[in-house]
């Protein structure tokens, strides 16, 4: 069991939405680090990370280097991390170190979407939470910012193949902190899907919706953003007029780690003829793509991953932050 029960953080959340009998149901599956729980009843910012990119999305040891960087990042930014994921089949917003090396080092962990939740508490599974599970989590615990690297999307190919994050996103109100969609889908299709979903598309310092490891895809945006507090303002108009869709805010990989687009277009086409040969399928694709691309970019494209999961995750605090006011105390 963690530190602390999450009625510490949800239940005035819960009260709003469904019956006293359920809050309490749903509670019981939800375990707050102490930090975490105090961190919300007192209205202080939090940022939720995802852990499906410390168990699936990066190699080891970078993986769990770069869980802990993050959480540092969020920390100097004044917020407080909540990195989320599965133990034994508990729900724990708030990983401590021992906990996210876990999740890094072990071979059975599995990636959970939101339809493998209750799956995983059943079977009690370590699992690692997706873009879409965690807003899921996040949402119901109380917490309002969540950062990641890339969102999933439509994919490429004949088939309606659509990562559950985008549905995801059209009924979840987070402010989601990324840097686009990921290289490997469709990007067009992506941006439309969302558009059609009603899902507002922030671009924090750019025009353009940025594509993972470029800054720029030729897909425009649909406000630009170039301070926390606006994005934070329109969060909360959002909020007051009811929408219930994330608000996507999408941030650039800094300049210096941007991959060039002739080798990106180079590795990425390979790494599709291989995953095509090999008839990879489903959610194997993505990981196995970025794996290869790593490979063949000399780990251009790695490095580039982790400075916009950095960069993300401090754009989020501060957004986190401005949520709040300014308001900080040191959360012990």
């Amino acid at each position: 069991m963690s530190e602390a029960p999450a009625v510490a953080g949800g239940l005035a959340f819960f009260s709003n939405r469904v019956g006293a009998k359920a809050n309490l149901e749903m509670l019981e599956l939800f375990h707050l680090s102490k930090q975490v729980a105090t961190a919300i009843t007192r209205k202080l910012p939090v940022v939720a990370l995802e852990s499906t990119v410390i168990a699936h999305g990066l190699p080891q040891p970078q993986n769990f280097d770069t869980a802990l960087r993050l959480e540092q990042l969020v920390r100097s930014h004044r917020a407080v991390p909540a990195t989320v994921g599965m133990l034994a089949g508990e729900l724990r917003v708030g990983l401590a170190e021992d906990e996210v090396r876990t999740l890094a080092e072990s071979h059975d962990v599995k990636k959970l979407s939101t339809r493998d939740l209750a799956t995983g508490i059943s079977r009690k599974w370590h699992g690692a939470t997706t873009v879409a599970s965690t807003i899921w989590i996040a949402h119901r615990a109380g917490i309002r910012v969540f950062a990641t690297g890339g969102i999933g999307g439509v994919h490429r190919g004949g088939l309606p193949d659509v990562s559950a994050d985008l549905p995801e996103l059209a009924r979840t109100p987070v402010i989601v902190v990324c840097s686009g969609a990921k290289i490997v889908l469709d990007l067009p299709a992506t941006r439309e899907w969302l558009e059609t979903n009603s899902v507002t598309l922030i671009g924090y310092g750019c025009d353009e919706l940025p594509a993972f490891y470029s800054r720029t895809s030729g897909l425009s945006v649909d406000v630009r953003c170039e301070s926390p507090e606006e994005v934070a303002d329109i969060f909360r108009t959002q909020s007051r007029l009811g929408l219930q869709s994330a608000l996507l805010v999408t941030v650039p990989v800094p300049e210096d780690f941007e991959v060039g687009p002739s080798l990106l277009q180079r590795v990425l086409d390979e790494a599709l003829r291989e995953a095509e040969a090999k008839k990879i399928k489903g959610r194997d694709v993505t990981p196995f793509l970025l794996s290869r691309m790593s490979e063949r970019s000399a780990g251009a494209t790695l490095r580039a991953n982790i400075a916009l999961l950095e960069n993300n995750a401090s754009v989020a605090a501060q957004i986190a932050c401005a949520l709040c006011n300014g308001s900080y105390r040191a959360v012990r």
